[in-house]
């Protein structure tokens, strides 16, 4: 097998050219402007001291460099993923205590360990068990909760808590306490993030620039409410008066650290950390193929989980915490025309630099910058409207949305994502359980057979055509029996039933079982059973199984053959009158 598999930069590394790098350049600067004021944010979301966001943001972007596949995709702390990490490793440690670095690097180690073992075995279909309805849905919530829980930044009082109503509760508990200083900057920041969103590109279209340049430079507006409020609380010495500040930053690469091997840590983390990696493979490959679809490239999701996984390793052995591809600094990446992953490495590169020269302009900056940044960051990813949209195109999936967003809000992450997970599945199992199956007929004039409810149709009053509209497998093998039945109830001149297999992909052990029942029971009422248009594989399959040899009836390449030969048949059967 060829190293490049595993290795994707021995791909496109052997290519490089001037072209990529002045564009890979050009995008680092660009993005690094941008992850700085995220990393922070995203480290405090995460519980964990500022500088834990830039260590998070630089090996983990290198070794994605070497392993992913994807050209653009920027990979470092995200919002949601901070949160889950903030409550798996608060439930382990308290914030602020030494435990709670470790139990973090512990987690990234647990997180990378199992996305490098899903890469390896070529695992990632796994992820497809979360509907994209529910992953919505989850994100939604998470939204929510993350806004929520920042609030106490911006409100300059101590809170806590870990569902909605914790969160209501601790800050309804301390609104006296209210820092009015720390409310007037965290508001301003707030106003002034939301208007950056849609008000500064404009702005800065009519003062002269190109739509590229004035969208990229609307990306970077956190950059100037961070300067902004940093120098007023530096100024007017406002630290003194009770803001909240990052206070002294280490300047410093990111440390050589390591994560715990506790066995009972270890196993208080391992769910969280297999929730933690499908959510932000989940995350990660959905941008991914995203951006790789406008430039026509591939992205390969089983290299894609072993280039996460590294990325989290090297998030455990630097000082970081769980990371995955984060959706904004990777449009604003792309968007600043990066050609390829080396982008990233000159990300770090600039983020390195900015560790060891530009912590203490940082000493001053307000916590509710941050949580401004945040709060307008997540607002972003709430859409409620899937709510209406589920509820319209499906009632299962409704349901489904419906229960992850409740019980991530009230019961918290964990149970948010595992519902998510659960309902996922058992949304699935119910469609499945309950096939469509339909009555057919032919289309007067042609060899086409449609449902006898939805078209005018011709039937022959002793045959039974039926088609089946999902695999069979074990959830909906009795119902195809049941639902045969009744069918075949309905016909008292019936000889002949026809089971059209078109859709049928795989037939399962407990599926073969039915049909043979089905088949002893039709023959014992004098009807005979048929199969039309059975695929390959299933045809296979029913091949290595008595059920052909004991079948009653023929099997037939098409329902038009089934219908042609069964009517010849019966008439000669029939004396004519």
């Amino acid at each position: 097998m060829s190293l490049s598999r595993y290795f994707p930069i021995l791909d496109w590394g052997r290519h490089y050219d001037r072209t990529a790098f002045t564009g890979d350049a050009v995008a680092a600067v660009i993005v690094t402007i941008m992850l700085i004021p995220q990393s922070l944010a995203y480290a405090l979301l995460a519980g964990m001291p500022p500088e834990a966001g830039i260590y998070a943001s630089i090996a983990p972007i290198l070794l994605y460099a070497i392993f992913g596949t994807s050209r653009t995709l920027a990979v470092g702390p995200v919002a949601v993923v901070s949160l889950m990490t903030a409550a798996a490793v608060g439930n382990v440690a308290e914030s602020g205590a030494a435990g709670y670095a470790a139990a973090a690097l512990t987690l990234a180690a647990l997180s990378g360990a199992m996305l490098l073992a899903l890469g390896f075995l070529r695992l990632g279909f796994l992820a497809n068990f979360l509907s994209h309805p529910v992953i919505a849905g989850f994100i939604t919530a998470s939204g929510i909760l993350i806004a929520a829980s920042q609030l106490r930044h911006i409100l300059g009082v101590e809170a806590e808590g870990h569902t909605l109503i914790e969160i209501a509760r601790s800050l309804w508990a301390h609104l006296g306490e209210v820092n009015l200083i720390t409310l007037a900057l965290g508001g301003l920041a707030t106003a002034f993030l939301y208007w950056v969103r849609g008000g500064l590109k404009p702005l800065l279209r009519r003062a002269g620039l190109g739509p590229r340049a004035a969208g990229i430079g609307a990306k970077t507006g956190p950059v100037l409410a961070i300067v902004a409020t940093t120098l007023a609380v530096w100024a007017f010495d406002l630290a003194a008066r009770g803001v909240a500040i990052v206070g002294e930053v280490p300047q410093s690469l990111p440390p050589l650290t390591m994560p715990s091997v506790s066995p009972e840590l270890i196993r208080q983390l391992a769910a969280p950390a297999l929730l933690i990696s499908i959510i932000g493979f989940v995350e990660s490959i959905s941008v991914a193929q995203t951006l790789a679809a406008k430039k026509r490239q591939r992205i390969d999701p089983d290299q894609e989980l072993i280039g996460l996984g590294a990325a989290n390793m090297g998030a455990a052995f630097t000082g970081g915490f769980p990371v995955t591809g984060g959706f904004s600094r990777s449009v604003v990446n792309f968007d600043a025309g990066a050609e390829t992953p080396a982008a990233g490495a000159f990300t770090a590169l600039g983020l390195a630099l900015a560790a060891l020269f530009l912590t203490p302009l940082i000493h001053y900056l307000p916590k509710a910058t941050l949580a401004a940044t945040i709060i307008v960051a997540v607002l972003s990813l709430v859409d409620l409207s899937i709510l209406k949209r589920a509820w319209t195109f499906s009632r299962a999936d409704f349901a489904a949305v419906l229960a992850t967003i409740l019980l991530t809000l009230f019961a918290g992450v964990e149970l948010g994502v595992m519902a998510g997970v659960v309902t996922s599945i058992l949304v699935h199992l119910y469609k499945t359980s309950r096939p469509h199956m339909a009555v057919v007929g032919r289309v007067p004039g042609t060899e086409h057979f449609r449902n006898v409810l939805r078209h005018e149709v011709e039937t022959q009053p002793h045959i039974l055509s039926l088609r089946v509209d999902e695999s069979l497998y074990f959830p909906n093998a009795r119902y195809l029996e049941d639902q045969l039945a009744a069918f075949a109830a309905d016909k008292p001149e019936l000889t002949d039933v026809v089971l059209m297999f078109p859709a049928v992909n795989e037939v399962d052990l407990s599926a073969l079982e039915s049909l043979e029942a089905i088949n002893a029971r039709l023959r014992d009422a004098g009807i005979r059973l048929h199969l039309s248009e059975v695929k390959g594989p299933v045809m296979d399959r029913l091949k290595r199984s008595h059920f052909l040899d004991e079948l009653t009836g023929e099997i037939f390449l098409s329902q038009h053959e089934a219908e042609l030969r069964l009517r010849d048949r019966e008439a000669a059967r029939t004396p004519a009158s």
